[in-house]
């Protein structure tokens, strides 16, 4: 009898630590374990929560339920972190507001963290919509990464974007998958800064600004880091309609700056190099030029010299900042805004270009089965920085036509290749094509396999001392 005991406490016991090996070798962890509870505080579920990420692997969120939270929760290399359905993280002040809801941890000190999913995050603003730039200037999402690699965020949900933070910030990234999100409110849907490689696909918008931001320059609140975004894919995203607007579907913004030199008259959001760095002012939006006569010289965070506030922005330097290589497809734009603007900005809260600064040429840029679905007269493109080539194919326009602007900070805007193929123009009467007010332009038009879907259809263009060149198959420019 006793032999029969102690066999079964043997048992019972290898089987206990094969049960330990093989969860420790899953690597899965559940959030509950640790105190994360729907009926929690959010104090205690901050602390709960960030236990449980500390962890690493696999996290999850398994009790439907809304969780309050006090803090943002900081999440480090080779996590996932999984929230179940019907699962709901609300923001909640119990001993000050904060920021974002989840951050990395390498974001405070520049140091990249790899390997994160977040899937399943629907976040709660609960009006908590606040800039505090603890961990970085000029980073506000409510789910931010800043130097990050391998990152993969699905399912995301927020409803209730407030007027000052992002849904989703980015910067300083390789390797980013953004699939399956519904993001709803007044800012930005998805915004990214300088980066690499990257995906946002299956997207639902219906956000007062942006739905999507391509900012490799950016107001100095916008992003921490200036730079080239590149090599990028965005497709089956829906803009949705909305009373009021603002932004555009995609903001894809380009800039460049000079080096420092005394007595060069700088604004809120100017950048320079000096010390072998990139300082940039930050100030208040207000109009204020001011006179530079001392180097900004120092080495991290921000220092007032003549009344300029100088911010360290980064290390490795660069004098441009643009977008290249990026596809946008399968695109549905309901909201009577510029769907797409190619963009500089030149106001009291950023000029994105200095003068006489290098030239930033944004590279190759095609949109391919994109969708107007409003009948309001407004433009399809906007395009205000110099491009080398887009490519418009197999969409569909009505009264959307494609403009020239200047920024009225460079006299050389380059020579734009503009090709249009398999698209179908559904509008009767005069289309006004093209329209370019830059004066000296050059662009190189060429159509083919077009067709229009009214009888009545024809194509001009209006061009303001430009130089255009024009191969087509439309009614009108034949």
């Amino acid at each position: 009898m006793k032999s029969t005991k102690d066999f079964i406490w043997v048992i019972s016991l290898l089987l206990g630590i094969l049960s330990e090996g093989f969860a420790q070798t899953k690597g899965f962890i559940n959030a509950s374990d640790f105190g994360f509870s729907p009926e929690a505080s959010g104090i205690k579920n901050a602390v709960a929560l960030q236990k449980a990420v500390d962890k690493g692997g696999t996290v999850i969120v398994s009790k439907p339920g809304t969780y309050k939270l006090a803090g943002t929760v900081y999440v480090g290399s080779h996590t996932t972190l999984d929230f179940g359905n019907n699962v709901f993280i609300q923001k909640v002040n119990e001993k000050g507001d904060f920021s974002h809801v989840i951050i990395n941890k390498g974001a405070p000190t520049k140091t990249y963290d790899q390997n994160i999913t977040i899937r399943g995050l629907h976040i709660l603003v609960n009006k908590m919509d606040v800039r505090k730039f603890v961990e970085a200037y000029g980073l506000h999402g409510q789910l931010a990464f800043f130097y990050v690699k391998d990152l993969k965020i699905e399912r995301f949900r927020c409803l209730d974007l407030g007027k000052a933070q992002y849904g989703i910030h980015v910067c300083t990234f390789e390797d980013i998958i953004i699939d399956d999100v519904i993001i709803k409110g007044e800012k930005d849907g998805v915004h990214l800064g300088r980066g690499k490689r990257f995906t946002i696909r299956n997207g639902v918008f219906q956000t007062f600004d942006d739905a999507v931001a391509l900012n490799a320059h950016d107001y100095s609140t916008g992003n921490p880091e200036l730079g080239w975004i590149e090599n990028g894919l965005i497709e089956n995203c829906h803009d949705l309609n909305a009373e009021n607007t603002t932004g555009y579907f995609c903001r894809i913004l380009a800039g460049a700056w000079t080096d420092w030199k005394e007595g060069m008259e700088v604004q809120q959001s100017d950048a320079v190099i000096a010390n072998g760095k990139i300082y940039r002012v930050q100030a208040k939006p207000d109009g204020t030029k001011y006179i530079s006569k001392t180097k900004p010289t120092h080495e991290k965070g921000s220092v007032v010299l003549e009344g300029i506030n100088w911010g360290v922005v980064q290390d490795d330097v660069t004098y441009t900042a643009g977008v290249r290589n990026v596809i946008f497809r399968n695109i549905f734009l309901e909201k009577p805004r510029i769907g797409l603007s190619i963009h500089f900005d030149n106001d009291k809260y950023s000029r994105s270009y200095y003068p006489n600064a290098p030239i930033p040429l944004q590279e190759k840029l095609s949109f391919d089965n994109v969708r107007v679905l409003h009948d309001k007269p407004i433009p399809f493109l906007s395009i205000a920085t110099p491009v080398d080539l887009v490519t418009i194919s197999n969409s569909t326009l009505k009264n959307n036509n494609i403009k020239f602007v200047s920024n009225k900070a460079m006299t050389n805007y380059f020579k734009t290749n503009l090709l249009i193929y398999g698209c179908a123009f559904d509008y009767e009467g005069s289309l006004e094509l093209i329209n370019n007010s830059i004066a000296g332009k050059v662009i190189s038009l060429k159509t083919f396999g077009n067709v229009s879907l009214r009888e009545g259809f024809s194509a001009k263009i209006k061009n303001n001392n430009g130089e255009i060149t024009v191969d087509s198959d439309l009614p009108g420019l034949k």
